[in-house]
């Protein structure tokens, strides 16, 4: 440990100027830090704001390509994508969810052709095809993880072949990254990446998002018996190791800012890739904080992103992606 002795140590020196500081910090935010989450909806039209998260939109298959395109121009390198699936497809075992044209599917054809060089996540978990909004099918209440893994490794290759870059697990079922690797693998998609939610809590900070994807108010119960409790750290690295062992190409964190420790032990105990999820409580506090004039929003967004490099983060999920790589890119 470096002794410190004022007055010959100043440390503020070192803040003095704007080149001193930027010389001197040892994290930086770029645009290819970010992933942009998106949410389509079927049906023609333009996009529909999501109440809950002024300045988030579902856009129809129609007006994706518009929609993407100015995320395309700022190099944002991925794109996430999440289905607002429509109730009359709704289904105990979320069937839609393997169908070749469903709206994911059909979603990632289109970016691909439009946009080769962004690279697609795909949400694998049944909740945005289940009309009980669960992640897996239930059996007397309760989520079976046996019976969902098998359902998920056969939505992770159905959006494989329709473009999906990287499939990104969401449903915390046990054993599901080995049975995804292996379901792709037999079917030649070896280079498809895994990014698991390996510590996805049981969290308050997703109410916006079930909103989006229309999955809150047919929710029954809720997801505590498959996501994490919020006051458990060591069990998390249980889960990244678990899911690790069996073939993660990278890990996932959510949400974000609340777990900024979490991302840091995983970083720490791992070296692997680390991603955060900074969910839609945490994009709707900023915004509705600067709407009412409390904070300053573009300094108080970019300030929460850069934390999250700080912690470890090799990237972050994020609605503000695009504004965020406006300002990066002095646009």
């Amino acid at each position: 440990m470096i002794t410190q002795n004022f007055p010959l140590t100043r440390l503020r020196r070192n803040r003095f100027d704007d080149a001193t500081r930027r010389m001197v910090a040892e994290h930086r935010l770029s645009v290819d830090d970010l992933i942009w989450p998106i949410f389509i909806r079927d049906g023609n039209g333009g996009p529909t704001e999501v109440a809950a998260m002024p300045g988030v939109f579902r856009v129809t298959l129609e007006g994706l390509a518009a929609h993407v395109e100015e995320a395309a121009k700022l190099n944002i390198p991925a794109i996430a994508l999440f289905p607002a699936t429509p109730a009359e497809l709704k289904s105990p075992e979320g069937t839609e969810a393997l169908n070749p044209e469903n709206l994911m599917c059909q979603a990632a054809r289109l970016l691909k052709t439009e946009f080769p060089q962004i690279a697609l996540v795909g949400d694998v978990a049944l909740d945005p095809y289940t009309d009980h909004g669960h992640d897996g099918v239930l059996r007397d209440g309760y989520v079976a993880n046996d019976e969902s893994v098998a359902i998920l490794a056969r939505q992770a290759v159905n959006q494989a072949q329709a473009g999906i870059d990287i499939i990104a697990p969401s449903d915390m079922m046990d054993g599901r990254i080995a049975a995804l690797r292996q379901a792709l693998d037999k079917q030649g998609l070896i280079h498809t990446r895994l990014l698991s939610y390996a510590a996805k809590y049981a969290s308050a900070f997703y109410g916006p998002f079930r909103d989006a994807i229309g999955s809150q108010g047919a929710l029954k119960g809720d997801k505590k018996t498959y996501q994490m409790n919020p006051a458990n750290s060591d069990e998390a690295m249980r889960e990244v190791a678990m899911d690790i062992a069996e073939g993660a190409d990278m890990v996932m964190v959510k949400p974000g800012m609340p777990y900024l420790d979490i991302i840091r032990r995983v970083k720490d105990e791992f070296g692997v890739p680390v991603f955060a999820y900074q969910v839609s409580g945490e994009y709707a506090m900023i915004e509705a904080a600067a709407r009412n004039g409390w904070i300053d929003h573009d300094k108080a967004m970019m300030e929460a992103l850069l934390c999250f490099k700080r912690a470890g983060c090799s990237g972050i999920l994020t609605y503000h992606a695009v504004q965020a790589a406006r300002i990066l890119e002095g646009k």
